[in-house]
Order: C-alpha cells, then sequence, then structure tokens
C-alpha cells in the first residue's frame, strides 16, 4: 500500500544512509484515497502536491524532500494504522491528507498527539475548527459547510423563492443541507434524502419536474452525481430548472458527465480558469503532466507543498523546535494558487469563494469557471471557540 513518489528528473532521497541522513531530509508522509470509485480525488491531490515539490525542485531549505504515499482505501481503522506506520517507522515531518472527514476524524489525535503536524488539504470538518482546534493542525482548503453556503447565498440573491434539495442520507449529505440553509430564507418546497450510493434518481426526478421549484440545490459527489447530472439532463430538467450544486460537477466528475454537465453551476474557493500568473502556470503544468484538468483537490495539493515549503524556509530547515514550526505554518507565507490566503486562528483558511458554471473548453475539455466572487476574505463561524491554537 505504501509508494514513495519517484520526481521525475529530481533528486529525491528515498533510502537514509544513516541517521545523519535522516536529519538531512524533510520527509512528507500522504495519506489520501487511491483506491475505489474515490480514488481520482486522491489522484488529483497526490499529483498536485508532487507538481509543488517538482516546482520547488525536490527542496526544501536546500534539503532533499523525500515523500512516502499510503492509500487509505476510505477505511477509518486501516486508516489509522496506516498513519501510525507513517509516524513510527517513516518518522515523517508532516502528515498530509486524507480526501474524506471520516479518515480524517479517525488519524487527527494520533498524528496531533505525536506533535506531528497534519495538514489536510481537503477535508476541514467542523469538529476541528472550534473548541478541539489544535496548533499541529491546518487546513488548505475550506472549513467543510463553506462550500455549501456559497449555493445557499446565491439562491437567496437571486430571488429563487421555492428551492428542492436533493442530498445522499448519511452526515456530509445533512451537513449540506443545513450549510445550504444558512443563507437561503426561501420556501424548502421538499428535502429528499437518497439512500448513500443511489444511481438511479428517477423518483427524485419525477417530483422535481412536477414540484414547481425554482432551482435544485444537491450534494451529490463521486458517481452518484454522475450519474444524477446525465439523468437530469435526458428528463430535460437542465433548461428548465437551474442546479447549484457542490461537489457534483467538478473536475473529478466532468470527464464522464460531459455535455450533460455544461450550464450547471457549483461553489468552489478556485477554479482552472483563475485569473492569476501563478494558477495559470500550475493548470497548464498540471494538464501537461498528467493529461487531465486539475480541480480544487490538486490545487490545494500544490498549496499545500507551497505551505509547507515556507514553514522550512523560515525556520531555515530545523524542526526540531515545534513552536516555531507552527508560528511559520501559521504566517502562510507563500504565494496561493488562488491569490489572497491567511489562516484564520483556528488553522483554517481566511479567503475567496466563487459561484462556478461548467463550461466545455475550444479543446473539447470540461472544466468549472468562475461566474462570480460570492464571499470575500470569509473565515468560518466556528473559529471563534478556538482557543487552544491562538
Amino acid at each position: 500500500m505504501k509508494q514513495s513518489l519517484k520526481l521525475t528528473g529530481l533528486a529525491v532521497l528515498l533510502v537514509a544512509a544513516g541517521p545523519a541522513a535522516a536529519q538531512e531530509k524533510i520527509k512528507i508522509g500522504v495519506i489520501t484515497t487511491l483506491s475505489g470509485p474515490a480514488a481520482v480525488l486522491g489522484q488529483q491531490s497526490r499529483d498536485g502536491l508532487q507538481l509543488g515539490i517538482k516546482d520547488l525542485g525536490g527542496k526544501m531549505a536546500g534539503k532533499d524532500v523525500e515523500v512516502v504515499v499510503v492509500d487509505d482505501e476510505l477505511k477509518p481503522d486501516g486508516a489509522v494504522t496506516k498513519a501510525k506506520g507513517l509516524l513510527e517507522r517513516e518518522k515523517v515531518d508532516f502528515v498530509v491528507g486524507p480526501i474524506f472527514s471520516n479518515i480524517l476524524q479517525a488519524i487527527h489525535r494520533p498524528v496531533t498527539e505525536n506533535k506531528t503536524f497534519l495538514i489536510s488539504p481537503n477535508a476541514g470538518p467542523s469538529s476541528y475548527a472550534g473548541k478541539d482546534c489544535s496548533p499541529f493542525f491546518y487546513v488548505t482548503s475550506y472549513q467543510n459547510d463553506q462550500v455549501h453556503e456559497i449555493l445557499g447565498k446565491v439562491a437567496q440573491d437571486r430571488g429563487y423563492k421555492r428551492m428542492y434539495v436533493l442530498v445522499p442520507n448519511y452526515q456530509a449529505g445533512k451537513d449540506s443541507a443545513a450549510g445550504f440553509k444558512l443563507d437561503y430564507k426561501g420556501e424548502i418546497s421538499e428535502e429528499s434524502y437518497t439512500p448513500l450510493g443511489t444511481l438511479d434518481f428517477q423518483v427524485e426526478l419525477t417530483k422535481i419536474a412536477s414540484s414547481k421549484v425554482d432551482a435544485l440545490f444537491t450534494f451529490m459527489p463521486g458517481g452518484m452525481g454522475v450519474g444524477l447530472v446525465k439523468q437530469y439532463r435526458q428528463a430535460g430538467l437542465a433548461d428548465k430548472i437551474p442546479v447549484l450544486s457542490a461537489f457534483t460537477v467538478d473536475e473529478s466528475t466532468l470527464p464522464a458527465q460531459q455535455d450533460a454537465a455544461v450550464g450547471m453551476f457549483g461553489g468552489a474557493n478556485w477554479a482552472p480558469n483563475m485569473d492569476n500568473p501563478q494558477s495559470k502556470k500550475f493548470v497548464a503544468a498540471y494538464e501537461a503532466a498528467y493529461n487531465s484538468v486539475p480541480g480544487t483537490y490538486a490545487m490545494q495539493g500544490y498549496d499545500t507543498a507551497m505551505l509547507i515549503d515556507s514553514a522550512v524556509k523560515a525556520v531555515k530547515g530545523d524542526l526540531k523546535n515545534k513552536n516555531a514550526v507552527s508560528a511559520a505554518l501559521r504566517k502562510a507565507e507563500f504565494t496561493s494558487l488562488r491569490g489572497d490566503f491567511k489562516f484564520n486562528v483556528n488553522g483554517y483558511p481566511i479567503q475567496n469563494f466563487y459561484l462556478t458554471k461548467v463550461a466545455k473548453r475550444p479543446d473539447g475539455k470540461f472544466q468549472t469557471e468562475i461566474v462570480e466572487k460570492v464571499f470575500s476574505n470569509y473565515g468560518d463561524r466556528y473559529a471563534k471557540d478556538c482557543t487552544a491554537a491562538k
């Protein structure tokens, strides 16, 4: 399950000659989902980090970087074992990951209680954003609620009077509906909670068609989103009832959804058409290296590499002083692909959020594109309860 990333053209030290050599490396453990239907998410996150290290010349503060990758297989118990392996056997300086919040909740305590820095390039549950925040935990994505909040704010601002909510019946689905309703004050005509893994939405589509709603809000990640979007288009609803979605139409699902998703809306902290030099360079390099369009998973992985580099440089490669490393991480002195970025007191970002729309590019590939900025310099609502990391 473990593999060491061999970065093309880089002198990445994979085997230490002894204790002295081990001290001269910066060692990063990556734990992410690399098998099953959600593997594309973990692959993008891993590849984004890998590209960042490549752009750094395979070094941080003059020291070689070693990256050790393990597959969490979306199994919390197994993830704990693998995380402990990164800490005890590999003796990594940083743990990067995971994609899913249930995995994060499993590995958070073992990693942070070991006083090893855990940096999440995707999962951002509320449980560690408030009173249980930690100086050893940082998030380069967002607090989970925020992406759903974007769509609620858009629905409210656009004057949608009646909404249909369609989400899977598990904790993340319930949280997404709650997040949507934070800013949306109109009528929810119906909330449909489908079994996790549902691929046939004919019953729900019939209800939506007859519901006389202004728009649909949905959170259907992965294969569920692929099935929903294709069936929604086939039912003739896509041109009648707008779709506001979270993690349903993005660069992980668009290769399968293709034309069926064009015109559907999403929410994000970045998109491949972000208009700044560093983002344009990243997108071109990522597509050249991996022959796919990067999504937020890849962007956040890349930013994680740059965040770690900024901290290692600030302490001149000396990672023994944990307080100094934590302070350097909190400063986040790097150029984010998304532009403005800083950490709140809880180690979660303060950043801009956008409404995105699916488009087909002239080269035939599909991507999300920024339509409008919805929130500026937005920090999550749990940070006020964080005291341990202040």
